[in-house]
Formats: C-alpha cells, structure tokens, sequence
C-alpha cells in the first residue's frame, strides 16, 4: 500500500476498559459513522428517504431502521448515528434538499450503561429524571454529565447510549465508573 493509499484508523481512547458491577456494566460501544444533520422541517422526508431512517419530529424521539438511527435533539437538529459501516454524510452527496450535515465520527465516542443500575448510575452526574414514565425507551436529549456535555439515549428498560466528545471520555467513563459504586449500594 502506498503512503497515498493509507487509510487512517479510529484508534478508541477507552481501548478495552470496563466498569460496573453486578447491577450495572460500562462499555464502550462499537464503533459507528455519525453525522451532525441540520435541515428544515419541510425538507424531512427527502432527508429521511436518502438516509433510510425517518427523522423524528417530536421532541426526545429517536428512530431506528436496520444498523442506523437518528436523535432528535432540537427542532431542526439530529444526531445519525450508523453502526454497520456505512456513511450517512456519504449517503446525502448529491442531494439537492437543503441541510447541513457534519461528520462527527471522529469527535464523537459511544458508551454503553447497562442493567438494573444504569438509572442510578447516570444519574450520579446528570439531573435528568430517567425513570421509565418521563424518559421511555426510545427517548434521547442532550443533557449534561457532571461538567460534559452528553446526548443521551435510553435503548431498553435498563439499557443506555451515551455519545461524548472523546475528548471527555476518559472522564465520563470515569465519573460513570464512580456513579456505578454508588449504584451498588
């Protein structure tokens, strides 16, 4: 391979750490493609054709359609997040409808909180209310954990996906590393 022909590799800056206990586990979630998309409400279904996902319209909803998902975080604000390889900032190249899409691939890490502790073990460091009646399956936002900020994603009854800038996550993974001790007792 020539030194024009080398492909740069996502180096995750959580390697293989772990954390938790018996009622919470803390890892870093696979790897993914994920876009920053702005667009406005009438254009939504041309975005949503092209990306294969529909992109919600409501407030703290996210969608799901096969490997990709999209977050909506503000009334003309997702997050795409795609965990089977494939490039939704690639797959709007050529699309004539008005947006703006940034790949945030490499800004941004992924980490999973799981089990019955994963509310408390949040919310050592987030003020948002998780139970199941105002945060459902399914609901995400933008939130902060202890001084970062996060989106926050809640994928079953006592399963989470926190997105971070990598930068922070050293101290996020950390901070949840803490909250899951407290969950313990």
């Amino acid at each position: 391979m020539s030194k024009s022909e080398a492909i740069a590799q996502r180096i995750t800056v959580l390697g293989n750490s772990r954390a938790g206990n018996g009622s919470v586990q803390i890892t870093p979630a696979e790897p993914a493609e994920r876009i920053s998309l702005r667009a406005r409400t009438n254009d939504l279904a041309d975005l949503s054709k092209v990306l294969g996902v529909t992109l919600p319209q409501k407030p703290k909803h996210s969608a799901t359609k096969d490997k990709r998902s999209a977050l909506w975080l503000g009334p003309d604000e997702w997050l795409v997040i795609d965990t089977g390889g494939q490039s939704p900032f690639a797959d709007l190249q050529g699309i004539e409808t008005l947006h703006a899409a940034t790949d945030v691939s490499h800004r941004n890490i992924g980490i999973l909180i799981s089990g019955e502790g994963a509310e408390a073990t949040i919310n050592a460091g987030c003020p948002q209310d998780l139970s199941l009646s105002v945060f459902p399956v399914g609901a995400a936002t933008r939130t902060i954990f202890g001084k970062a900020e996060i989106v926050l994603w809640r994928l079953s009854e006592t399963e989470f996906r926190l997105e971070c800038w990598r930068s922070f996550a050293p101290y996020v993974f950390g901070l949840l590393s803490e909250g899951a001790l407290d969950a313990a007792v």
